[in-house]
């Protein structure tokens, strides 16, 4: 229960005093004195109220400002928990975004791991097979001759005569030799222009 200050008249202490010490003029020693000493304490009492009220004013008003200060932080506690609550809702959507990325990131990752995987087997076979193939190539070389068409064309022509030669003497054997000659070159004469065409 607050207490109910009641300011003093003016000057209702300093009449009472003034009237006291004429008081004390007028009687006997004793009781004077009694009169002196109760008009001093009465201006001690009156200073003391006036300080008191005084401080009860001061008090009061810091009182109000304390509260008008507690009521704006109040005010900023609950508008930073407001923004911390935001700012938090946001984090979340921000890292649930980040790992969505992450898991896409690392599917995208593993499946880009799979296809080179793949490509580096495929590579590893075109290149056992491409080794296969020179090999067979190289196999083939170290038995084939590469001879101009003319060359070709030019040993028919030595196997048709000495064909003919081998005819008149009567070697049957040799001829017949010289024919499959001819025969072969013709062979790999229409090879060449079949391959040619194609």
């Amino acid at each position: 229960m607050a207490a109910t200050v009641v300011p003093l008249p003016p000057n209702s202490s300093s009449e009472t005093t003034d009237f006291l010490r004429r008081m004390a003029s007028m009687v006997s020693e004793r009781n004077g004195e009694m009169l002196l000493r109760a008009a001093s304490l009465i201006e001690s009492l009156a200073q003391r109220a006036m300080s008191a009220e005084r401080l009860y004013h001061e008090t009061q008003e810091e009182s109000t400002r304390h509260v008008e200060l507690r009521e704006a932080a109040e005010l900023a506690s609950d508008a930073m928990v407001s923004q911390i609550e935001t700012l938090r809702a946001q984090l979340a959507e921000v890292t649930a975004a980040a790992a969505a990325e992450r898991a896409a990131f690392d599917a995208e990752r593993g499946k880009l791991f799979g296809l080179m995987q793949h490509a580096e087997s495929h590579i590893g076979k075109l290149t056992s097979e491409l080794d296969a193939l020179r090999a067979s190539v190289d196999s083939f070389n170290e038995t084939v001759v590469s001879v101009p068409i003319e060359v070709l064309r030019l040993a028919r022509t030595q196997f048709d005569v000495l064909a003919a030669g081998f005819a008149r003497e009567g070697d049957v054997i040799s001829q017949a030799m010289s024919e499959i000659g001819g025969f072969a070159i013709d062979r790999a004469l229409t090879a060449k222009k079949t391959a040619d065409k194609a």
